[in-house]
């Protein structure tokens, strides 16, 4: 049975990347994801989290060229919340919810008519029981959320925006167990692509591909973690 062609979202051609403080990360690196769960591993410093920024930037890499089709969405590490943001700004909806609040005040202008979105409060429930949240006030100050809470506003944020593309960067740091099911089942039911750099072999289990990132460039491995470690631990023993 022939295996359908899946048109790559994002295309890296003979890409460096480089540190903040200049330092070369990775060279010549051409790499193609399409619309499929892929995991990217590697050691901490191998160029993951680098690789994930610039991907989502729009950015050129130091040299080379990449190709984006789409929308792309980073859930970054370490979430915070900004001084002054209510939940629906972090959940990306702010601006969406003021314009129905000035309608429903009989403020609004032809402008807000236009773009009034009005499925949000449903679309808006609907994300956050997703990323295992209850209904949380969208006026709520989001610096009274714990980490773990908004980094699963964060995740409904994605679902929210609807990217072609969603970049995890160890999204399961600081979830308790729910959390991190919450986190799988967003990427198990997530329909575009996904790249997902991680630590959590749990996670990582449920891949269609996995990405090695060392200094010698990057390696693909088809399957999930599992997969992975039994072909790096052959690859070993055949190197001893």
């Amino acid at each position: 049975m022939s295996v359908p062609f899946r048109a790559p979202l994002v295309a890296l051609h003979d890409v460096t990347l480089a540190a903040p403080d200049g330092r070369i990360l990775l060279d010549h690196l051409d790499l193609a994801f399409g619309p499929e769960p892929t995991g990217l591993v590697g050691r901490n410093g191998a160029g993951k989290s680098t690789l994930l920024r610039l991907i989502a930037s729009g950015e050129a890499p130091r040299a080379g060229s990449i190709e984006r089709v789409g929308r792309i969405a980073l859930l970054k590490q370490g979430i915070r919340a900004d001084d002054g943001w209510r939940v629906a700004d972090m959940a990306g909806v702010g601006d969406a919810f003021d314009r129905l609040a000035r309608l429903s005040a009989g403020k609004g202008s032809l402008e807000d008519a236009a773009l009034a979105d009005w499925t949000l409060e449903t679309r808006y429930a609907a994300a956050l029981a997703a990323a295992g949240l209850p209904v949380l006030d969208p006026e709520r100050p989001a610096a009274a959320l714990s980490g773990g809470q908004r980094t699963r506003l964060a995740l409904a944020a994605l679902i929210l925006a609807e990217p072609d593309m969603i970049l995890l960067d160890e999204p399961t740091d600081s979830l308790d167990r729910d959390g991190r099911a919450a986190v799988a089942e967003l990427i198990a039911s997530w329909k575009g692509g996904a790249l997902v750099a991680s630590h959590d072999r749990a996670l990582l289990r449920n891949m269609d591909r996995i990405v090695e990132l060392s200094a010698l460039g990057a390696r693909s491995y088809g399957g999930g973690y599992d997969f992975y470690a039994g072909k790096r631990a052959e690859e070993r023993a055949a190197a001893a």
